[in-house]
């Protein structure tokens, strides 16, 4: 999504990155520039505000349910294999196959 308009930072790079924004999961710097980008582009400020509410939204309803600390592991251990840049398979590698009855 582009609004057609020229700016310091590309609309593609906010949206791309929105979740960091949102989650506070980048440097302050690069925060300041997404937050000048949303006064400038009307487009992504909607993005980033539909975002939000669908994150609060869910945090809501879901936010007090306790995570498994096995999910919890294998989805760390998931996120930590992209942020390599490795390969992630498409299948749950640490788990044993189910056994039919």
């Amino acid at each position: 999504m582009s609004c057609g308009e020229p700016h310091e930072t590309e609309c593609a790079e906010v949206l791309d990155h929105l979740y960091e924004f949102l989650d506070r999961e980048m440097p302050d710097s690069d925060c300041t520039k997404f937050e000048v980008h949303f006064e400038e582009c009307s487009p992504c400020l909607e993005k980033y505000g539909l975002e939000q509410a669908v994150k609060k939204l869910v945090k809501r309803c879901c936010g007090h349910d306790d995570v498994p600390s096995d999910l919890r592991a294998k989805v760390m251990g998931r996120i930590e294999l992209i942020r390599s840049g490795e390969a992630v398979p498409d299948h749950d590698v640490s788990s044993t196959p189910a056994t039919q009855e």
